[in-house]
């Protein structure tokens, strides 16, 4: 049953970056503006115009040029970008680490901040805490993750400027790395400077992100819990003697955990959407802000390289948010 569930939601996923291959080819086709014209100095000849745009395969029918690209993307083949003249494939995989790392840092202190926010909603449940978080978690809620990346540069960056609100790390420093994941490669080789250095600079962007997951992991664990500390196997746990705290993380956490489980997994893949813009925010040096730079300069191959790219990254999330799911719940292994 579960490789059963696994191989139609492999296909499924096939489907679906096919379906986005062919929208994102066609709109960004037929949006306004030549990007080999953008390209040229003033005073190009029509020869110039004419040799490049059969260098970049645009004088070919629509139809052509998807089929042509296609086939470049299953050989690993994603073009090369117009603007930067370099291997699309390489460019991607240069910036995708950076783009990973603040979204996994970002979807830790969600989860660490809204988990905990949670136990202490359901713990201290019918008080003015609990009031105090929901209105909290209402607020962090409410307001878009670019938003918050506005106020953290103005509070952190202008009033109180205690973090680095530009860039990835300081240019300065020695960087020994030999992989794009500089965060994790500096824990590995126990250079705490460095990386001081990149959580200094990865800090606000990643909090820009978190606040909002973290409401809402808040309060979809914290209602969970509330409805599970009623059971009557957690009720025997206090007539025991377990203080409430230990009814939480003992009894409770676990049964209740489920559902957050797979929103967490599901609003992962949004967390990801939002680094595009929020990396710009902070010229932090990730896809994402390479991405807008594509659409300024309306760089065709590398714009469809990295929708493709992000869009292989949010399925392979949901299918991995699917597999354990199934894992986790007896009644879609066993039936």
């Amino acid at each position: 049953m579960l490789l059963q569930r696994f191989l139609i939601r492999l296909l499924t996923m096939l489907i679906t970056l096919f379906g986005v291959a062919i929208v994102v080819f066609v709109v960004i086709r037929v949006a306004p503006g030549d990007p080999i014209a953008m390209m040229l100095p003033p005073g190009a000849t029509d020869a110039d115009i004419a040799r490049l745009r059969a260098l970049y395969g645009l004088d070919k029918t629509i139809v052509q040029q998807f089929f042509i690209w296609l086939s470049g993307v299953v050989r690993g083949d994603f073009g090369t970008s117009i603007s930067l003249r370099q291997d699309v494939l390489g460019l991607v995989f240069n910036r995708l680490p950076a783009t990973l790392e603040l979204a996994i840092v970002a979807l830790v202190m969600a989860v660490a901040l809204g988990g905990t926010t949670a136990i202490l909603g359901a713990r201290e449940r019918g008080t003015a805490v609990e009031a105090g978080i929901d209105i909290a978690s209402g607020a962090a809620l409410s307001i878009p993750d670019f938003l918050w990346g506005l106020v953290l540069i103005l509070l952190f960056g202008v009033l109180v400027p205690i973090f680095d609100i530009s860039g990835r790390v300081s240019p300065q420093l020695d960087l020994p790395f030999v992989t794009q994941f500089y965060f994790f490669e500096s824990l590995l080789r126990l250079r705490f400077d460095l990386t001081w250095d990149l959580l200094k600079h990865m800090l606000m962007p990643a909090v820009a992100l978190a606040l909002p997951l973290a409401a809402i992991i808040a309060q979809l664990l914290k209602q969970s819990l509330k409805e599970v500390l009623d059971l009557d196997y957690v009720v025997l746990a206090r007539v025991k003697g377990f203080s409430e705290t230990q009814v939480i993380l003992r009894e409770a956490l676990k049964n209740a955990a489920l559902p957050t489980l797979t929103l967490v997994g599901v609003q992962f893949t949004f967390l990801i959407g939002g680094t595009v813009i929020v990396e710009r925010l902070f010229s932090y040096e990730g896809l994402g802000n390479m991405a807008i730079d594509a659409v300024i300069n309306r760089d065709l191959p590398l714009i469809q390289g990295i929708v493709l790219v992000f869009a292989l990254l949010f399925v392979l999330i949901n299918l991995a948010v699917d597999m354990m799911y199934a894992l986790l719940n007896p009644r879609l292994r066993h039936g």
